[in-house]
């Protein structure tokens, strides 16, 4: 069984050849030139590189590489699971659908299945980890794909940004929105509802807006004694660190899993991004 991702799953290039899961890398568009995500890009210098004021631009995967790659499985005669980014906030899902529709036409046998996770950065990291360990521990096919499915939808995303240009960049807020939330350091909370990016809150300062963050992994996800948390960060390690000892004082988790926003999410959502994963109360393994 093949395991396929993107690179909007925001996890380190080593954890796909140690895993053997198959990578399809977004494009990022920087200065002029072209880099895949996650194996082009140093992501240090991808920020430092936003700071000055470069404005990145990205692109989806290709149907060609979702083309080649999908084939040579099918001509090997092996069946895959492909656990993609969100469908809501990238075409990549519907070209992935595309492009296997047409395989199936050649080779009739091919067996595919396209998740729409709803998920993005280590939200979709998070559900790749969580197919790696069913596959490894022997899961049969269908099986895992329920597995995998039930939790991609229970996955909560909860994050903040420092500078509130890159989401108005993209369209997520107006450039009035931005601009005035700078002048009042209002810091956004958003999260990721069915697959879509949507404001949840606007709070006064950044260390009050991570307050308020715990507040609804609180609220949202019950009891964490058995939860690995995921955080991703836009090139803020020292963030990270406070914010994982306010979750540790008042929830309590299992452990965490943390990385860098990958080029293609960090370019929307910019530097100081701070970004928090785990699964709501009524996940049921």
């Amino acid at each position: 069984m093949i395991l396929f991702t993107d690179s909007s799953s925001d996890l380190p290039k080593k954890f796909f050849d140690e895993h053997n899961v198959v990578l399809f890398p977004l494009r990022v568009h920087l200065n002029n030139k072209e880099y895949p995500d996650i194996i082009g890009v140093d992501l240090k210098e991808f920020y430092d590189e936003m700071r000055k004021g470069a404005a990145p631009k990205t692109s989806q995967v290709s149907p060609e590489d979702f083309y080649n790659t999908f084939e040579k499985y099918a001509k090997e005669g092996e069946e895959g699971i492909y656990i993609s980014f969100s469908s809501q906030l990238s075409g990549t899902y519907n070209t992935a659908v595309m492009i296997a529709d047409q395989l199936r036409e050649k080779y009739p046998d091919f067996k595919l299945t396209i998740i729409d996770t709803k998920c993005a950065s280590l939200g979709q990291g998070l559900v790749v980890k969580k197919a790696v360990e069913l596959r490894d521990a022997g899961v049969p096919y269908e099986e895992l794909v329920e597995k995998v499915e039930n939790y991609a939808k229970h996955m909560q995303h909860i994050f903040t940004v420092e500078n509130l240009d890159y989401l108005a960049r993209g369209g997520r807020i107006s450039k009035s929105s931005a601009f005035f939330g700078g002048l009042m350091s209002i810091k956004p909370i958003l999260h990721v509802e069915d697959g879509k990016l949507i404001p949840l809150e606007k709070v006064r300062g950044r260390k009050k807006a991570l307050a308020r963050m715990i507040e609804i992994m609180a609220e949202r996800g019950g009891d964490f004694s058995n939860k690995i948390v995921g955080i991703s960060h836009g090139d803020d390690l020292e963030t990270v660190e406070e914010v994982k000892k306010l979750i540790e004082a008042k929830l309590h988790p299992k452990g965490f899993d943390v990385t860098m926003v990958g080029a293609v999410i960090g370019s929307h959502s910019g530097p100081g991004t701070l970004a928090i994963f785990f699964t709501d109360q009524d996940y049921k393994e």
